[in-house]
C-alpha cells in the first residue's frame, strides 16, 4: 500500500505519543502548527510516488516479496537501485530542503546486512525477525525515526564507564519474552511524527558494554517513550518563504524502561556486528546525504539565477558573477558525482544486497560538510546585500511605507519590485535564518563528523596499491617475501646507490633506444 501526503497525515492519529515543543505537551501531532512543516516535507516523499512521472525514482520492486514498494524503504539489489535512490533523495530534497525519510531506507539496508552477518555468526534468528518487520514496514508505507546518537555524557568515557549510565540507550533487563531498554537519543530527525523509531548504537562497542550495542524497532507510542522536540522550520513566519512550509523538528527522544518483544530486536549485545551496523548504516547514509545536499545546492543556484536577474546584471556579460555561480555548480555537482561513482562501483553484499563504495561515499560527504559554508558564501555574493537589508514582508502592506519601498527597491524595470523581495526572502530563509543554520549543521555533522568521514577514507582507500605501483615504476625491488630491499645511504650499505657503468659506444645505437 502507497500512501499519499494526505494519508500519512491522517496515519498519524492513530498513534498517541507523548511529545512536547517549546516547552507545551502536543495533543495531536496531525494537528500541531508548528510541527506542520515537517509533516509536509516527509509528505513528498508520498506524494511524489504516486505521481506517474516520479515513479520509476520513487518506487521499486522489493526483491524479497515481489511487492512494489516506496523507494525510501527499498533494499537495494543492484547498482541501478543505488542510482535511482541518489536521484530520488535529491529530487524530493530540491522540493522540500530535507525529505527525512531516506534515513529509513539507509537504517533498512544497514541492518539487512548485519542481521544476516550475525545469523551467519552465532545461529540467531535476526534475519528473519527483521525480514517480517521490513515487510510490515513496507506494506504499511510506514516513516521511521532513526534514533541513534546517544547523549553520551562524557565523551572521553566509554558508555559503561558514564556516571549516568542513561545517556547511551542500552538493555536493562532480559526477559524470556523480550528485552527492556533504557537511556536517551539525542538527535532525531524529525521524532514527533513518526511511526515508529528503529534504536539503533551508535558506535563499536567493547565486550564489557555489549547491553549498549542494541537495536530494536519501538511504536512512537510506546509505554516510557517521551519525545522533546523543537518546532520543524520556521511555521507562522511570514518572512520564512521556504520554512514556513518545509522543514524538520529534531528531537530528543527519552527511553524509559521500554519493553520490546524479541520479534522488534535486531541486536541485543553482539558488539563486533553492532560496530559493523554503524559503519554500514554510515556508508549508506553518506551516500543519501549528497543527494539531498545536491538537492540543497539545486535551489541555491536557481535562486542565485534568479537574482542576478533581478539586480539587472547578466552573468554573461559579468564574469564576476559568472565565475561565482560556476563555483556553486561545481561544489554541488562535484560531491554528486562522488555519489554517482559510488553507486556505480558498489559492492555485493553476502545478504544480496549491494553497499555503495565507501571511498567514493565518504568524499562526498566530506566534500558537501566542508563546502556547504562556500554554497552559502557564493549564493551570498551573488545576491547582493539586498537579502538581510530588505525590510520585512509586513512593510509590504504598510500604507505608509510600501509606496515609497516600492519606488526605490526595484531592479529590473520589467521584473516587479515584489518579485525581487520574494526571491531575496527565499534566498534569506536558507543561507541567512536560523533554520539555514540548521541545514549547515546538519551538512557537516550529519552522518557523522568529517574526522570520521577521513578515517573510513584512509580505512578504506587502497593506499598500498599506490605504494606499489611506484616502486615497481622506480624498480626499488621487492623480494619473493614481500621485504623491501633499500639502496638509500645508510639503510643497506655505507656507500648508497650503485652507481650503472658508462655504455660503450657501440651500445650507442639506435636499436638500442640512444640517439645518434
Amino acid at each position: 500500500m502507497l500512501m499519499s501526503a494526505a494519508d500519512f497525515r491522517e496515519s498519524l492519529r492513530a498513534y498517541k505519543p507523548r511529545v512536547f515543543v517549546n516547552g507545551n505537551a502536543v495533543e495531536s501531532v496531525a494537528d500541531e502548527p508548528l510541527l506542520a512543516p515537517g509533516i509536509a516535507g516527509v509528505g513528498v516523499t508520498y506524494d511524489f510516488a504516486l505521481r506517474a512521472e516520479h515513479a520509476p525514482l520513487m518506487t521499486a520492486r522489493q526483491g524479497t516479496s515481489g511487492k512494489v514498494v516506496n523507494r525510501m524503504l527499498h533494499i537495494d539489489e543492484n547498482s541501478q537501485d543505488l542510482l535511482y535512490k541518489l536521484e530520488a533523495v535529491r529530487l524530493v530534497c530540491k522540493t522540500s530542503g530535507c525529505a527525512q525519510r531516506y534515513l529509513a531506507h539507509d537504517a533498512l539496508n544497514g541492518l539487512y546486512q548485519s542481521t544476516r552477518l550475525t545469523d551467519e555468526r552465532y545461529g540467531t534468528d535476526y534475519s528473519q525477525r527483521f525480514l517480517a518487520y521490513l515487510h510490515h514496514v513496507q506494506d504499511n508505507d510506514l516513516t521511521l525515526g532513526i534514533a541513534m546518537t546517544d547523549a553520551k555524557g562524557d565523551r572521553s568515557k566509554r558508555p559503561g564507564k558514564q556516571i549516568n549510565p542513561d545517556v547511551y540507550v542500552h538493555i536493562k533487563e532480559r526477559r524470556r519474552d523480550g528485552i527492556v531498554i533504557r537511556g536517551t537519543k539525542a538527535i532525531v530527525t524529525g521524532a514527533p511524527y513518526m511511526h515508529e523509531f528503529l534504536v539503533m548504537p551508535c558506535r563499536t562497542h567493547a565486550p564489557e558494554d555489549k547491553d549498549f550495542a542494541v537495536c530494536c524497532a519501538v511504536p512512537c507510542d510506546a509505554p516510557g517513550v517521551t519525545i522533546i522536540a523543537r518546532p520543524a522550520g520556521r511555521p507562522g513566519e511570514a518572512v520564512a518563504k521556504f520554512s514556513a512550509k518545509y522543514g524538520q523538528s529534531v528531537g530528543v527522544v527519552i527511553f524509559d524502561d521500554v519493553f520490546v518483544p524479541h520479534d522488534r530486536v535486531f541486536l541485543a549485545g553482539e558488539t563486533e556486528e553492532g560496530g559493523f551496523l554503524t559503519t554500514s548504516y554510515a556508508t549508506h547514509h553518506r551516500h543519501s546525504c549528497i543527494g539531498a545536499r545536491a538537492g540543497f545546492g539545486d535551489l541555491l543556484i536557481g535562486a542565485g539565477a534568479l537574482m542576478i536577474e533581478a539586480n539587472g546584471l547578466d552573468a554573461e556579460r559579468h564574469s564576476h558573477i559568472r565565475e561565482a555561480m560556476v563555483e556553486l555548480i561545481t561544489i554541488t555537482e562535484s560531491f554528486y558525482a562522488c555519489g554517482v561513482a559510488s553507486s556505480v562501483y558498489c559492492t555485493k553484499d553476502p545478504a544480496g544486497s549491494v553497499m555503495p563504495d565507501a571511498v567514493f561515499s565518504n568524499i562526498g560527504k566530506l566534500l558537501l560538510a566542508t563546502k556547504i559554508y562556500d554554497m552559502h558564501r557564493v549564493a551570498h555574493y551573488v545576491s547582493g546585500g539586498l537579502i538581510v537589508a530588505l525590510p520585512g514582508p509586513d512593510e509590504d502592506h504598510n500604507p505608509e511605507t510600501m509606496a515609497s519601498l516600492a519606488a526605490v527597491m526595484g531592479g529590473r524595470p520589467d521584473i516587479p519590485t515584489e518579485q525581487r523581495a520574494e526571491v531575496a526572502r527565499f534566498i534569506e530563509d536558507l543561507t541567512v535564518s536560523h533554520e539555514a543554520g540548521w541545514y549547515s549543521v546538519i551538512s557537516l555533522h550529519g552522518g557523522g563528523s568529517p574526522e570520521a568521514m577521513k578515517r573510513e577514507i584512509w580505512r578504506n582507500y587502497p593506499v598500498m596499491e599506490k605504494v606499489e605501483l611506484v616502486e615497481s615504476l622506480l624498480d626499488r625491488g621487492v623480494l619473493d617475501e614481500g621485504q623491501r630491499v633499500s639502496k638509500q645511504p645508510g639503510r643497506c650499505c655505507a656507500t648508497g646507490c650503485e652507481v650503472p657503468e658508462p655504455l660503450q659506444q657501440a651500445e650507442l645505437s639506435p636499436l638500442n633506444g640512444a640517439a645518434e
